[in-house]
């Protein structure tokens, strides 16, 4: 019964039609819409075209940022300090901060210090009474991020600082401050004359001088005192159109009496 079943079985399957498909057939419409579909569906959608606003976020930094980052530097912000035998020009380090504040704006730049390791610490005189102290000395490497319309800029600069104090932690706490804002300087200074660039020429031509203030200008001659009045003008005009063979006693007595005969108006 078994054996029989089992032939039976067999013989069903074989016996089935078997569908295949006609390579020389063509995919309906229907079956080439699905696959149009299903294409679609795995390509990411554009993202939606938006209008352009003036003021907006572009590409880069913008034009006002460009021309800022691209002027003479001005040569009221430098400092000079004495340096072995010569004079050497730096930015404070408030002053680099405060432009880029002004240049990039609050929330559109970052410091990130990425190294700040002591490398130096000794016990030294300091002072001209020669006291006991702290000499420490501190590496920094500073990381400056700036957004730049859709763009994100990068750049990293290293700085030293020194302390010298009496107490350890005092010395401690200057090196660090120190070093972490030559970093930063060094970091910003790529970016343009605002920032030091200009003071690593030694002529120093893009360094602008102060505008000379002009002097003022000389009044006319001719022109009247202002602690005189009209009344006081038209006398020395009068004593000018009298003939010379006056006596000087009636010349020099003549304003007083056309001051009386003509006085001046009384102020409310």
């Amino acid at each position: 019964m078994t054996t029989t079943s089992t032939a039976t079985a067999a013989a069903t399957t074989h016996s089935a039609p078997v569908r295949r498909s006609s390579p020389s057939r063509q995919p309906s419409t229907l079956q080439l819409l699905r696959d149009t579909l299903r294409q679609d569906a795995a390509q990411p959608s554009p993202a939606p075209a938006t209008a352009h606003i003036e003021g907006a976020p572009g590409p880069g930094f913008s034009e006002r940022q460009v021309a800022l980052l691209t002027a003479p530097l001005d040569r009221a912000h430098v400092r000079q300090r004495e340096q072995g035998r010569s004079r050497v020009s730096y930015l404070e380090g408030w002053q680099v901060i405060a432009e880029a504040n002004r240049i990039f704006g609050f929330d559109g730049w970052q410091r990130h210090t990425l190294i700040s390791r002591c490398v130096s610490e000794h016990e030294r005189p300091i002072g001209r009474e020669r006291k006991s102290g702290w000499g420490v000395t501190y590496i920094a490497r500073v990381r400056i991020t700036i957004t730049a319309g859709d763009r994100t800029v990068i750049r990293e600069g290293s700085g030293a600082g020194h302390g010298i104090d009496a107490d350890c932690g005092q010395a401690h706490e200057s090196a660090l401050k120190e070093a972490e804002t030559d970093a930063t300087k060094r970091a910003l200074m790529t970016f343009g004359n605002a920032f030091g660039l200009a003071l690593y020429d030694k002529q120093q031509r893009q360094v602008s001088d102060a505008k000379a203030v002009a002097a003022p200008q000389k009044q006319p001659h001719s022109t009247a005192r202002a602690d005189q009045g009209p009344q006081a003008h038209s006398s020395r005009q009068l004593l000018h159109r009298l003939p010379r063979r006056l006596p000087g006693a009636a010349i020099s007595d003549l304003p007083g009496r056309v001051d009386h005969q003509h006085p001046p108006p009384a102020l409310d």
